[in-house]
């Protein structure tokens, strides 16, 4: 199957949502028509990627649904019969699991979609289906390897088949990256987002907390979990952002979210013209083809019109000593509550997942542990302990100060750095081979952050990430647009068995 796939004469690598509405308003394509030709490339490709858990035996017919609102010219906007996949860890109340990687959630039946899957259907998307993901989002043990999961097993990067798709959002990143659908949906704790879609070529938006509701999604963090869009574009990015945002009455870090704006607007080529950019480097040199490529990506940000600055950000000494104790905390409370409220037969609490796993070890422990598990259940007492709010508080309040401090001190508009290193080769077993990150000051502060794809370093992609502060999408969606369309860095991918 081609790796930069048509459809109706549309090339779908340089096709965005708006041009796919323009064709299905023309009659040139039908919902169901681009719903069918996603399912048959899973079928027909996803064996080699892992990226999809499960397809929606629904998809077809809520394809038909936008199909007949389309004839009856009764729209509902720019997602109206455009497929999206979900990562399953995100609730839907359908005939699709909502599994988190773990067998231990294989009889879970949520009763309601969680708020972002009811918004979805509400602008008329086709839920297409669920994602693969680091089993748990990640935090199950510090072995683990990121994109296996005991249901779906291990997501590979399309560009290289054996290297790592990175970031617990790794089987929406692969799949959006190989045209497996038109748009999904990741989460993010610390990283989950950003690293995936920088490994795999696409655009990740990791929004401000408070933007996007988290209910109806498997926890870690109360405090820095977060759903956000992946796409091939920062258009499609934008569009997909602008549906999922806005408040909900069960999240109420959402209550001050702003209503739910057109970002398309602040899309403008001329977007870097006049702006300052902090430079940070957080590779510590430990990647001298991603240190290159960064500089040449700050050049050209130069060269549209940016002031560059060189910065550091300070406190994250204080961040990294502090953020894991608070998500220990915070992941035993979360999850005990989630699993109390969703009906269906799985284990009641923390402590049965981890009985689970141990009865279970042929399946869910053959690479690796359970040792965060371990960990979250020993920590004592709820969120109102003073010992955790003062963990909690040195991790928010210096990532904060962090972040605000450089912002304001040198009068930026936005700070950029390099997203990832090139994908490290997979081995199950031994953890993530990962050099460095640049997720965490917007992660743990809770601010905004956006990844476009920079440039290639061989065969494999590596993203130029864009933070600012908290509710500055429009900022890092416009610098992002600017640089994207400035450069046309993305590639499709190959599908290589190895490195060349």
């Amino acid at each position: 199957m081609s790796s930069s796939p048509t459809i109706a004469g549309i090339d779908l690598e340089r096709a965005t949502i708006p041009d796919l509405q323009r064709a299905m308003d023309s009659g040139r394509l039908t919902s169901v028509e681009l719903t069918e030709f996603y399912l048959d490339r899973i079928r027909l490709l996803d064996p080699r990627l892992n990226s999809v858990i499960t397809t929606n035996p629904d998809a077809s017919r809520l394809a038909e649904e936008s199909d007949d609102r389309r004839k009856a010219r009764r729209m509902l906007g720019l997602m109206d019969g455009i497929p999206v996949l979900l990562k399953d860890n995100i609730d839907t109340a359908d005939k699709q699991p909502t599994t988190a990687g773990s067998f231990a959630l294989a009889g879970s039946r949520p009763a309601a979609d969680a708020p972002l899957v009811k918004r979805l259907r509400e602008a008329g998307a086709v839920i297409l289906g669920k994602t693969n993901l680091s089993e748990w989002a990640n935090f199950r043990d510090r072995r683990s390897s990121s994109g296996w999961s005991a249901v779906g097993g291990q997501t590979g990067n399309p560009y290289v088949l054996d290297r790592n798709a990175c970031g617990s959002s790794s089987g929406s990143g692969a799949a959006i990256a190989a045209h497996l659908a038109t748009v999904a949906v990741g989460t993010e704790t610390n990283g989950s987002i950003v690293s995936a879609a920088g490994a795999t070529g696409v655009v990740g938006v990791k929004p401000s907390i408070g933007l996007v509701s988290r209910s109806g999604v498997v926890p870690i963090s109360g405090v820095q979990d977060t759903a956000g869009p992946m796409a091939r574009t920062v258009t499609d990015a934008a569009i997909l952002l602008g549906v999922l945002n806005g408040p909900d009455s069960g999240d109420p870090t959402t209550a001050d979210s702003p209503a739910r704006p057109d970002y398309l607007r602040f899309l403008e080529p001329d977007a870097v013209l006049g702006k300052r950019i902090g430079v940070w480097d957080p590779t510590g040199g430990t990647s001298p083809d991603t240190v290159a490529v960064f500089a040449r990506a700050v050049d050209r940000l130069e060269s549209l019109g940016a002031t560059p600055v060189e910065v550091t950000i300070p406190g994250l000494d204080v961040v990294g000593r502090t953020e894991l104790p608070s998500m220990l905390h915070e992941f035993k409370h979360g999850i005990n509550e989630y699993l109390a409220a969703t009906p269906g037969d799985h284990p009641a609490d923390l402590a049965g997942l981890i009985e689970f796993n141990k009865a279970n070890a042929d399946v869910e422990m053959g690479f690796f542990g359970q040792e965060l598990f371990e960990e979250a259940q020993a920590t004592s007492g709820d969120l109102t302990e003073p010992a955790y709010l003062s963990l909690r508080a040195e991790a928010t309040g210096a990532a904060r100060r962090g972040l605000d401090d450089t912002l304001r001190t040198h009068r930026l508009d936005a700070i950029v750095a390099p997203t990832n290193a090139p994908a490290w080769k997979t081995t199950l077993g031994r953890g993530d081979d990962y050099l460095f990150g640049s997720s965490t000051p917007s992660a743990v502060s809770g601010y905004t952050n956006i990844t476009v794809p920079m440039a290639f370093v061989g065969s494999l992609p590596v993203g130029l990430s864009i933070m600012a502060g908290r509710y500055s999408e429009p900022t890092v969606l416009a610098l992002a647009y600017a640089f994207e369309q400035a450069t046309r860095a993305r590639r499709p991918p190959e599908f290589l068995s190895a490195v060349r």
